[in-house]
């Protein structure tokens, strides 16, 4: 008699796209691709997210511009890149020869420039999703951060929405850094986003006491790793909440498997893995693994049904919790 664990149904949802899992890489710590895919296929993950894509090359901020912090990392490394035409020349056309499923992160300075970045994207071939990163300055509203602001929010989503083909989920990413999340979330799914993604770095800054001074040369930074989990859960878990019916993909601190599945309990259908992999390049497909191994050893035999199941009123049980315990 064989008592080998039964195979759990991984398939999750993207809005209408379907990714074979729901482990993908966080924007901006999986470079072009092509630096993962030296220790492993990109296509044995849900999807790659790209670094995000600006209209003009850009070379980031000053040095330094990152510092490890308890339990984490600080960066201002800022949006660096070759730029829209670049990323369509080299980029995007090498993840397509592979099949790998590619979900574009996009950041501007206006409206206009999302809407244009958007529109360079929309006949281009190995597109599966697009990524609106809100967590940059308008430089029309005196460079307050898109993501604070839910009708600014909502514009720029309306607008790469309305340039972007029907087939290709526009999701939308989410600062903590708000006094409402969830208002944040419902402007942006009432302009159009299909899907959310959260959270983007919340801002921390680090004081180094040798030398006085604040060690990133543009003092505040971008805060990732184990340290924001907590913080990422309780936006996941509001915004599932309120929100049932929209996925969310849920970033921040996921450096093994239970980690993502307490994402997916919270309301998660994805799962970014991002700090991780700078200091282990095999941990996407390594979590991806546990959370398969977690759900298997709680008698789950689809993702699906683990996706924010921790909701469920308090008292009713968990048949999953308690095939498990016998």
């Amino acid at each position: 008699m064989s008592l080998d664990v039964p195979a759990v149904d991984m398939r999750t949802y993207l809005a209408h796209v379907e990714l074979a899992n729901p482990v993908t890489t966080a924007a901006g710590c999986a470079g072009t691709g092509r630096e993962l895919s030296q220790f492993f296929d990109l296509g044995r993950l849900g999807a790659h997210t790209t670094r995000t894509i600006t209209m003009a090359p850009r070379a980031g901020r000053p040095t330094p511009r990152m510092t490890e912090t308890p339990s984490g990392l600080l960066n201002a490394v800022g949006l660096q890149g070759p730029g829209i035409e670049a990323f369509l020349g080299r980029e995007l056309p090498w993840l397509a020869q592979r099949s790998i499923r590619t979900v574009v992160s996009i950041g501007g300075g206006s409206v206009a420039e999302y809407t244009a970045l958007a529109r360079r994207l929309a006949d281009a071939p190995g597109v599966t999703a697009i990524e609106v990163n809100l967590a940059c300055p308008n430089i029309e509203d005196r460079g307050r951060v898109f993501a604070r602001d839910g009708a600014a929010s909502a514009e720029v989503v309306a607008s790469v929405r309305s340039v972007t083909r029907y087939d290709v989920p526009v999701v939308a990413k989410l600062s903590p850094d708000v006094t409402d999340v969830v208002a944040v979330a419902r402007a942006c799914v009432d302009g159009g986003a299909d899907a959310l993604s959260m959270i983007n770095n919340p801002l921390g800054v680090c004081i180094d006491v040798d030398t006085l001074r604040p060690a990133l040369a543009a003092v505040s930074g971008g805060l990732s790793g184990p340290a924001v989990r907590p913080l990422a859960v309780r936006c996941v878990w509001q915004v599932h909440a309120a929100l049932p019916g929209v996925p969310i993909v849920g970033v921040g601190g996921v450096m093994t498997g239970r980690d993502a599945f307490e994402l997916i309990l919270a309301g998660a259908c994805a799962v970014a893995v991002g700090t991780a992999l700078f200091h282990d390049p095999l941990a996407a497909v390594r979590i991806l693994k546990e959370l398969e191994d977690a759900l298997a050893a709680r008698g789950f035999q689809r993702l699906a049904d683990a996706v924010g199941l921790a909701h469920r009123p308090p008292g009713s049980g968990s048949r999953h919790l308690e095939e498990s315990s016998l």
